[in-house]
């Protein structure tokens, strides 16, 4: 039987505002479209898995909501299981405004509601963890439940991937738990590594993580990414030469193919390439 990913993380509904600018202290802008869009970086990576192709089981919240009905039918139109998914009454569920200018500037509030909220005691159901071959957490729930989490999944014996975003300081009881870290640039830096500015500086950013983690990833953008392994030395690999029309989400297509990869035993390496040119076709494909 096929394995199965289960993420446990964030759920927001996104409301996107388009304008010509994005408004200053105290102006009032005018915006020429708005649209909803299903968020939180656990739902975006739990439907990116799902669309690799590997069986993927969600675990967080929503709440009582129109906003929450729309979550949940995001996930079961992206072909993830969402009977862990919890609906909590008298809580909002997780949202976000988000402007975005006509340079692709972008600027967002999140309200983390229902996500804030998550009984880690849940997680010791034994159905929640039947067939599964790999843990995703994010940084956009409170770490006990990160905690929680990737403590019942060393107990089973699952591996536990972290995309440490947004960067925060991480708990001495967590770090041992994580085996393969992924970060951006940015985050990278805030955790301890040195500034991203070419492959190499990437390279040598995961290198000094490494000395608390076993397996990290940097991920820099239009650069590629640099990263080091357990008993496999090191590696750069330079991203794919695509048009862009919009970055935006394509760190959570990279982690969806990437964990569809692992729970299917492919070797990191070969992993790696599959999810940076998941990445690549995601920022190339528009909407």
């Amino acid at each position: 039987m096929t394995a199965t990913v289960l993420v446990v993380g964030s759920l927001h509904y996104d409301i996107m505002v388009e304008a010509d600018q994005l408004p200053r202290r105290d102006e009032t802008a005018t915006g020429s479209r708005w649209y909803p869009k299903f968020g939180g970086k656990g739902g975006n990576q739990a439907v990116a898995v799902a669309r690799a192709g590997a069986s993927c089981r969600m675990f967080g919240a929503v709440g009582t909501d129109d906003f929450g009905t729309f979550l949940r039918g995001a996930l079961q139109a992206g072909g993830v299981d969402d009977a862990f998914v919890a609906t909590m009454t008298n809580v909002g569920s997780g949202m976000s405004v988000a402007l975005v200018d006509a340079a692709g500037d972008y600027a967002a509030t999140i309200v983390s509601g229902a996500n804030l909220l998550v009984d880690p005691a849940g997680l010791r159901q034994p159905a929640l963890w039947q067939d599964v071959g790999l843990l995703i957490l994010q940084n956009e729930v409170e770490e006990s439940l990160n905690l929680a989490a990737a403590a019942e999944a060393r107990r089973r014996g699952i591996r536990t991937l972290l995309n440490a975003a947004p960067a925060r300081q991480l708990s001495d009881a967590f770090l041992p738990l994580i085996d393969v870290l992924v970060v951006n640039a940015v985050e990278a830096e805030m955790m301890g590594g040195s500034p991203v500015s070419s492959l190499s500086s990437a390279a040598a950013a995961a290198r000094r993580l490494s000395d608390r983690f076993a397996t990290v990833i940097v991920t820099a953008g239009s650069l590629g990414l640099a990263a080091v392994l357990p008993g496999d030395g090191a590696l750069e690999l330079p991203a794919e030469s695509v048009k862009v029309v919009s970055s935006h989400g394509a760190g959570d297509a990279f982690i969806g193919a990437l964990g569809a990869a692992l729970v299917r035993d492919v070797p990191l390496r070969e992993a790696l390439q599959g999810a940076s040119h998941a990445a690549a076709l995601h920022v190339s494909a528009s909407g």
